[in-house]
């Protein structure tokens, strides 16, 4: 007898659509606004602006991270769905090098900027605040709409993107505040929101990273023995086996587990998925589950070839999208 396959995707075309729509205008935005920046800080000679701009350059690794992740999902095979590959992992280490790299560079020539006040050649005109006015602007209605969007639809992974922006539109702000006081006269201030905004940069880079971590290594999220014991608590349930997660509960996990079922059961086989399913959201927050279920046999079974599997899709929580 064929066995079936029900894989809780947990969303839906039009969020998974929608969203990567979203990412995708975010990232090219944000990156038009790393460039303004860059050009702002070369013209105005500002170390401020220029270490504002490292913040936006790892807003912008924050949503293609989130894009990857969000086009990553649909990808078949356990190898490929629960990691990243060796490219956005070098890619990681290489931003990373990089941000440290500047940031000591921003450091020593904020300390030398401090030393001699007097001698700073800081050119913030009128039009130049003008400009880092609208970008501030822009930054604040990029993260808005956003967080809206994703709190309306319930789009976790669009929310939690939209906290990197939001973060990256105040420190924005800040810096639009320091340069109209340089402009005032205080010198002083350029070089020491360097170094706040240098700091700042460091529990922003360790949290991106945190956030990418249980994705980029394949760390079991929750233990296979628990997730058997809640599905052999849902009727017609027999035994449960070759039980698998990766992710971090409470953000992202992904869960595979093989059931047998008692054959009078069979016929409800999708109900019983979705129980399981539901109990698992219940507890653990986003997920999404792929349950292979087969009449009921030994653990120890040869699994059944693909091409005798019915899939199943459930699409009733957009959430992790």
């Amino acid at each position: 007898m064929a066995g079936m396959t029900h894989q809780a995707t947990a969303d839906t075309p039009r969020h998974r659509r929608f969203t990567y729509q979203v990412l995708l205008a975010s990232l090219w935005m944000t990156l038009a606004m790393l460039v303004v920046k860059l050009w702002l800080g070369w013209r105005t000679q500002s170390l401020a602006i220029l270490a504002e701009s490292l913040h936006t350059l790892l807003d912008s690794l924050s949503t293609l991270f989130s894009f990857l992740a969000l086009s990553n999902d649909d990808r078949l095979g356990w190898d490929q769905v629960w990691s990243h590959g060796k490219r956005e992992v070098m890619g990681v280490l290489m931003v990373v090098a990089f941000l440290g790299f500047a940031s000591f560079s921003l450091l020593l020539m904020a300390a030398q900027a401090l030393e001699t006040l007097g001698e700073q050649d800081l050119s913030v005109t009128a039009p130049s605040l003008q400009l880092l006015g609208c970008v501030t602007l822009m930054t604040f209605a990029l993260a808005l709409f956003k967080r809206y969007r994703g709190q309306t639809a319930e789009l976790a992974l669009l929310r939690l993107n939209a906290q990197h922006t939001l973060r990256d539109s105040w420190l924005t702000l800040l810096v639009f505040l320091g340069l109209v006081g340089v402009r005032l006269g205080y010198g002083w201030v350029d070089p020491l929101m360097t170094v706040l905004l240098v700091l700042t940069l460091v529990g922003s880079s360790w949290q991106l990273i945190n956030w990418q971590l249980p994705f980029m290594v394949q760390q079991v999220a929750i233990a296979p023995e628990v997730l058997a014991q809640m599905a052999k608590q849902v009727e017609g349930v027999s035994h449960c086996y070759n039980v698998q997660s990766r992710g971090l509960v409470g953000r992202r996990v992904f869960i595979e587990m093989h059931l047998g079922v008692h054959p009078e059961f069979m016929g409800i086989a999708r109900i019983i998925a979705q129980r399981i399913e539901a109990m698992i959201r219940t507890r653990y927050g986003p997920v999404k589950v792929s349950i292979y279920i087969d009449p009921e046999t030994e653990p120890d079974t040869p699994m059944l070839p693909d091409h005798s599997i019915r899939r199943f899709y459930s699409q009733n929580d957009p959430d992790l999208n």
